[in-house]
Parts: structure tokens; C-alpha cells; sequence
């Protein structure tokens, strides 16, 4: 038994537009959206009354795809207030290889994110940043210099 490739990963968000209009902005291409509920889904999960919105989100080459999912039902939890810190324990980021990072930071920012600190290059093989985007989530750009 083995993975065979990653499918997705899943991100709970308050503001379901927002953040798709976010990624998108970042060239990210909406795949499809639908409501999720009933008790196929409570049984996978552990939770009673699931109702959920889903976004799914591919890259344009199609090899990766981000879920964003809005809670209605029951509410989603929070870890504390603020966005939580580069160090914490958990899901720390989600990188994406772009063709200018420049350019793609100032697109985040101009549609809500925040440059977390700076744009560099690591021993001329990547330009890196990190940004935050809509509800706390850190986004690593890379770009490939070689």
C-alpha cells in the first residue's frame, strides 16, 4: 500500500468568497462549487448536522487542488484570536511554485494579503516570500531562478 498522489487539501474559512476570490486572483481556477451535507458526511467527519459550502480550487497545470469550505453548520472553531504565528504547531503553509514572485506578492496584496516579511533569494536557486491571506492562511510563493 501506497499514496498515489495528494488530492487536495482542505482549508475552513469564514468568508468563502473572499477567499476564492483571493486564490483566483493569485491564478488559481475554479473547479466547481457545491453544498455538502448529510449523514454520509457527519459519519466521516464525527460531527452531527454538517452543512457546508465547498470551493475547489485547481492550479492551472492541474496537478493540485486547495478546497476552501465554509462551516454553516455546526459553527467552526477558532484556535485562539489573531492569525497564529510561523512556529505554531500545525498546517504551516501552502507553497506554490509561480513565475514572479514579485509580481504575484503585489497581486496578494492588492487583494487583502500581507507580506509577512521579505521577498529573497535563497542561493540563486529560489526567490521566496511568505504572505498572509485572507482568514490568517500563510502562503509561500517560490519562484525557480534557474
Amino acid at each position: 500500500m501506497t499514496v498515489q498522489s495528494l488530492h487536495h487539501v482542505s482549508v475552513v474559512v469564514d468568508d468563502l468568497e473572499e477567499a476564492t476570490a483571493f486564490f483566483t486572483a493569485l491564478g488559481l481556477e475554479l473547479e466547481g462549487r457545491a453544498p455538502i451535507e448529510g449523514t454520509w458526511v457527519d459519519r466521516i467527519n464525527g460531527l452531527d448536522g454538517i452543512r457546508v459550502d465547498i470551493a475547489m480550487m485547481r492550479t492551472p497545470r492541474g496537478q493540485g487542488r486547495l478546497e476552501l469550505t465554509k462551516f454553516h453548520s455546526p459553527a467552526a472553531v477558532g484556535e485562539g484570536s489573531g492569525p497564529a504565528p510561523s512556529n505554531t504547531l500545525g498546517l504551516r503553509s501552502i507553497m506554490f511554485e509561480v513565475d514572479d514572485v514579485d509580481a504575484t506578492a503585489e497581486t496578494a496584496v492588492a487583494h487583502g494579503g500581507e507580506l509577512m516579511g521579505e521577498i529573497v533569494d535563497y542561493e540563486d536557486v529560489y526567490r521566496l516570500c511568505y504572505v498572509r491571506g485572507p482568514e490568517g492562511i500563510i502562503i509561500a510563493l517560490s519562484q525557480d531562478l534557474r
